[in-house]
């Protein structure tokens, strides 16, 4: 007993990393293993997205892009703004 009260912030050291050691290779695990998700069946069907959503999308610019010019201000500046 006297061991354990002299080592006790060593042992929960260990017992700490060697828990969360534990913890990722179950995960790793868990994550590389195939078998597991050829089961799995996705709940949304293809060709789900709407023709207002994709017409959205398709308005938004390209970041290679110029941006239109900014609105002039008429009270406030934004801090923010670039």
């Amino acid at each position: 007993m006297k061991i354990v009260t002299r080592f006790h912030m060593t042992l929960f050291v260990v017992l700490l990393v060697s828990g969360l050691s534990v913890a990722v290779l179950l995960i790793n695990n868990i994550l590389t293993d195939p078998t597991i998700g050829e089961s799995y069946q996705s709940p949304i069907s293809a060709g789900s997205i709407n023709q207002a959503a994709l017409e959205r999308i398709d308005s938004l610019h390209r970041s290679d892009e110029t941006l239109p010019d900014p609105l002039p201000t008429t009270t406030r500046t934004n801090p923010f703004s670039e």
